[in-house]
């Protein structure tokens, strides 16, 4: 038999660390008082909130006030007074007031948000995570809140726990754009020093897991505990704790150079640590084999800390030339026909085409009228001859635009007309397939009248109808602005639809080489891109660039839009905009997403997606060859639980252990609990991509089953909610007695 000595807890170098209780959550003056500072964030950010399904521009200015939604007076006021308080103590009571007097706010997770680091502030540890937890279930990308949890959660030991909220810190810290409350540079410096604690975090949970490991196993468990201090101290040379910790890790290591290069680094800092860091080199000095005539001069024989800035990505190299770098989709053709072909016939292929009568499908019929609930006729679609029109009121009569443009093939279409300057504008109106009736479809999605919704004013061409600024980036190739100004008439386009080289990246290069006999293929991220060899994360920022609500499109240096000119940068991830910018209406209270534009933000929310490196093509062909009959582009479409079973093997075994229905009925399909309808599409509900998702009684039996809704409660729709509770409770325990 082997035995295996593990190292004592109280044996374990991070002593001075562990002593320092609390304070190490908070860390210098300087961390305390960002922590503090950003008791306030997302709640005094909650000062605008952005219209739904139009293209984010970097600059773009703040929409209507989200505080302005809040319908209740009483609660808005209670949450101005909670949102401007800043003393820890009263920020707490407040929070936790306003908990209690409206449990059923769609600002439960911001409050939640407040009163969890105002605990932190007041050493409240255990309250502070209970708060912070139950928020970031409503929001979990709340980069500041995990951040602090991050760090409350290893200082209790919670290493699991703490590690996944740095990790996801550290993801969302870099994936959306700083908040409006925040100018960029000062968020440059804030997210700076939340980006070292996370580091941070990560570095302590390394370092503690390798002090409590097998001797043997330690050296190389400390490897990436250093790395993760020094990604800390690059970002934030100051900090005195990360500094000690690196110390105690290179000392570990053999290093003992750069273990008192830290010691000195952090003792030369003022706070908690600083006394800890002078009682190692203390130590050092004393057990030195050269005699030092002071500690003073044994310092200053210590060379300074240098820890190496972070590679970069070097120079980029000059903008390519969008017109020469692209092929357009006929220069694929050649060498990939069948899946040109299959392409052609698919949605994104017909998003945008320029007009032809045959492919309208919208009700044009002689006579063909649309009124307001009043009865006013505000619009006649009509056929002239070999051409659509519609009739809309002017003001002073009415005038008749052409069809020059269709947008859509599927769902619902719609239509847009060209002025002779080149502004394409669409028109309010849209025919829906499924109701097979015309709908105001930006009423429909505005929840009442808006700029763009208004019939009686398209006629002046305004820029909320303008096709080029709002729905370009995502129904047109290649589009190109006059430099860096967005302007409907100085904005152009490669392609109608969506092309190849949207999604594989810039290919003349590619088709060269091939027509020459060059058959040397370039590495999968180069375009073209081979999607099968792509990870899972490159695989989903490729399809977000159209499927994600909150990305924020930013000219380049030629005017690029929605491409990028330099091949090498065509993989890179837009940032986003942050979701508390948002209006509420695209959120459940439960804090899923209610808009189908937010499908791509929906997935990155899955364990599927964040740890099973799942990706859009799991479940998706982008172009099947029976996509006349596929409209959703579904692989296995005639079993679908395969989708799901090409990960989850085992669960095939024995289904209704699973699903606790009959094997084959609708309710044992993966979907049914697990991606409800509950999204809205194009005035239909869609399957949410939160996939794993699982029917909550709590959140419902708080919000609602209209604020929360229940996968349970759309197939038994009569029954109650304590009926759910009890339902879902008796399932959990026959599977812990299993």
């Amino acid at each position: 038999m082997t035995v295996t000595t593990v190292r004592k807890p109280e044996a374990s170098p991070l002593g001075p660390l562990a002593a320092l209780g609390g304070r190490l959550v908070r860390g210098n003056a300087r961390t305390r008082f960002l922590l503090l500072a950003l008791t306030v964030f997302w709640s005094v950010a909650l000062c605008s909130g952005q219209d739904l399904d139009l293209v984010l521009y970097a600059g773009d200015p703040e929409k209507r006030s989200v505080i302005d939604q809040i319908e209740d007076p009483e609660e808005r006021d209670a949450f101005v007074e909670l949102r401007e308080t800043t003393d820890p103590a009263r920020k707490r009571a407040l929070a936790e007031a306003f908990l209690e007097r409206f449990p059923k706010s769609w600002l439960v997770a911001f409050a939640h948000s407040m009163a969890a680091k105002a605990c932190i502030a007041l050493d409240d540890l255990q309250a502070g995570l209970e708060h912070g937890r139950r928020s970031i279930r409503i929001l979990p990308e709340n980069g500041t809140l995990l951040v602090a949890l991050a760090n409350v959660q290893v200082l209790e030991g919670l290493l699991e726990e703490a590690e996944r909220n740095a990790a996801d810190a550290l993801a969302y810290l870099g994936r959306f754009r700083h908040p409006s409350l925040y100018t960029k540079s000062e968020w440059e410096r804030i997210g700076r020093e939340l980006r070292a604690s996370a580091h941070f975090v990560l570095g302590r949970v390394a370092a503690t897991r390798a002090f409590r490991a097998p001797a043997a196993e330690t050296p190389a468990m400390l490897v990436p505990a250093r790395e993760s201090l020094r990604s800390s101290i690059r970002l934030n040379r100051r900090d005195g704790i990360a500094l000690l910790l690196l110390g105690i890790v290179e000392e570990a290591l053999g290093n003992s150079g750069e273990a008192l290069s830290a010691f000195e680094a952090a003792a030369r800092v003022p706070g908690p640590v600083q006394a800890s860091a002078l009682a190692k080199l203390q130590e050092a000095f004393r057990d030195g084999g050269e005699i030092r005539s002071s500690l003073k001069e044994f310092r200053a024989g210590i060379r300074p800390l240098r820890v190496k800035a972070q590679a970069g990505t070097g120079p980029d190299r000059p903008a390519l030339d969008p017109p020469g770098s692209y092929a357009g989709s006929e220069g694929c053709r050649d060498c990939h026909e069948q899946v040109f072909d299959a392409w052609s016939n698919t949605g994104m292929a017909k998003m945008f085409r320029p007009y032809g009568f045959e492919n309208v499908i919208g009700d044009f019929q002689r006579d063909v009228e649309f009124r307001d609930p009043a009865g006013d006729l505000l619009a006649r679609m009509l056929i002239d001859g070999d051409r659509h029109y519609f009739e809309l009121p002017t003001g002073e009569g009415t005038q008749r635009f052409p069809v020059d443009y269709t947008i859509g093939s599927k769902w619902q279409q719609a239509y847009a007309t060209r002025l002779p300057n080149g502004q394409i504008h669409v028109v309010p109106i849209q025919y829906n397939v499924l109701h097979r009736k015309w709908v105001n479809f930006w009423e429909e999605l505005d929840d009442g009248p808006s700029e763009r919704s208004r019939l009686r004013d398209f006629h002046r061409m305004r820029l909320s109808t303008s096709y080029q600024v709002h729905c370009s980036p995502c129904h047109t190739s290649q589009v190109q602005a006059e430099g860096s100004l967005v302007a409907a008439e100085r904005i152009t386009y490669r392609e109608a639809g969506i092309n190849c080289e949207m999604c594989h990246g810039p290919s003349r290069a590619h088709e060269t080489a091939m027509r020459a006999g060059n058959t040397e293929m370039p590495e999968a991220t180069d375009p073209p891109l081979r999607f099968g060899e792509l990870d899972h994360r490159s695989y989903v920022s490729v399809c977000a660039q159209c499927h994600m609500q909150s990305g924020i499109v930013e000219t380049g240096p030629r005017g690029e839009i929605n491409y990028s000119g330099r091949q090498e940068s065509f993989l890179n991830q837009r940032e986003q905009r942050p979701y508390e910018e948002y209006s509420r209406t695209a959120f459940y209270k439960d804090g899923r997403f209610r808009e189908t534009t937010f499908i791509a933000e929906s997935f990155m929310r899955t364990e599927c997606f964040r740890r099973g490196q799942a990706h859009c093509g799991h479940c998706h062909d982008p172009h099947p060859a029976d996509s006349a009959t596929n409209p959703t582009s579904l692989k296995h479409r005639n079993e679908p639980n395969r989708m799901c079973l090409q990960c989850h093997e085992s669960l095939a075994e024995d289904p209704e252990a699973h699903t606790r229905h009959a094997d084959g009925s609708e309710a044992s399909q993966c979907v049914s609990c697990h991606m409800p309808k509950i999204m809205n599409s194009m005035m239909f509900l869609a399957g949410t991509h939160r996939i794993d998702d699982i029917p909550d009684a709590g959140m419902t039996a708080r919000f609602g089953r209209e604020e929360s809704p229940n996968a349970c409660l759309a197939c038994h729709e009569n029954e109650s909610i304590e009926w759910l509770e009890s339902s879902l409770e008796a399932w959990q325990d026959r599977d812990a007695a299993r």
